[in-house]
């Protein structure tokens, strides 16, 4: 059996696409063609999509809803493995909430208002999957996903499940065990407090407003485009350095939030690595801070 027939024979062939383009599947807008895009629904299946490709020597990467995410212009060679719509069921039990990897962290968080659950106001307008947010420890406004999490299941890349509590997570600061294991979440439980589905909402709409006020929400991006280096913010260092509307081709330095590299239409990745390493370049010489990119970047350039 060829690849593709072994995938779909686990996936199913609807969960199955070839020379998939990722500026489909990313919230940049960017990326050329994977050569296999499966979406698995099941621990099972994604353990043996993971086997499969193990073990024939096959790159393959875990994506969510591609939020953070540069894919390069040539496209990935291997296989992308998209856990999101077809793992995305959310439950609430008292006071947590049981949700699978897939499940959107807005989602999550509109359910647990909707319960009169409080605690995760901050994660309502992170355009990323549960997934996602526990393996980078995702925050804003002061809320970070350790501060909610209770347990999460992983897979191991030897294909072993394991139930992991927040503890054992190690979650800091944009990383987890997951991260530095090379973990794939699977599902996760947050514990949130009881509270006021009114004054719930009114916290989420006030933060909505702030992202929309001071974010460029309306151009792709993969977010906050750098980590925030200890005792400086990097969006304040970029525009000290003279950069706020910098540009290389269709790839700009937002002027609404300098923290976020955008993509003004039919940016090509090469732009916006070009411009990514011209900030590091100025903002170093300027400050002799060296930044960080918060973006992942896969794929070939």
């Amino acid at each position: 059996m060829n690849l593709y027939s072994e995938l779909c024979a686990i996936a199913g062939g609807e969960n199955v696409l070839r020379d998939e383009p990722m500026s489909a599947h990313t919230t940049f807008r960017i990326g050329g063609p994977t050569d296999y895009f499966v979406t698995p629904g099941t621990p099972e299946e994604i353990a043996a999509v993971t086997k499969l490709c193990q073990s024939g020597g096959i790159p393959y990467y875990i994506i969510g809803n591609g939020s953070n995410l540069l894919v390069g212009d040539k496209g990935f060679r291997g296989v992308i493995i998209q856990v999101y719509k077809n793992r995305n069921a959310i439950r609430v039990e008292g006071n947590e909430v049981h949700a699978q990897a897939g499940a959107l962290l807005s989602k999550v968080a509109a359910a647990a208002c909707q319960a009169g659950l409080a605690g995760l106001e901050f994660a309502s307008g992170i355009p990323g999957t549960v997934g996602g947010a526990v393996r980078m420890n995702a925050g804003a406004y002061g809320g970070e996903m350790k501060q909610v999490l209770k347990c999460a299941s992983v897979l191991t890349p030897q294909g072993e499940v394991l139930t992991l509590s927040v503890d054992e997570m190690k979650m800091g600061y944009r990383t987890s065990i997951v991260s530095r294991m090379d973990y794939i979440v699977l599902d996760a439980v947050l514990t949130l407090e009881p509270g006021d589905e009114k004054e719930i909402r009114a916290k989420m709409e006030e933060l909505k407003e702030k992202r929309v006020s001071k974010q460029p929400l309306e151009y792709g991006s993969a977010g906050s485009t750098f980590k925030r280096p200890e005792g400086y913010f990097a969006g304040k260092l970029i525009q000290d350095a003279g950069l706020c509307g910098f540009r290389v081709g269709n790839a700009q330095v937002s002027e609404k939030h300098c923290g976020f590299v955008i993509n003004l239409g039919g940016a090509t990745a090469a732009e916006v690595v070009e411009l990514m390493d011209e900030v590091v370049r100025r903002v170093e010489e300027e400050s002799g801070v060296r930044l960080e990119p918060e973006v992942k970047k896969i794929g070939e350039f």
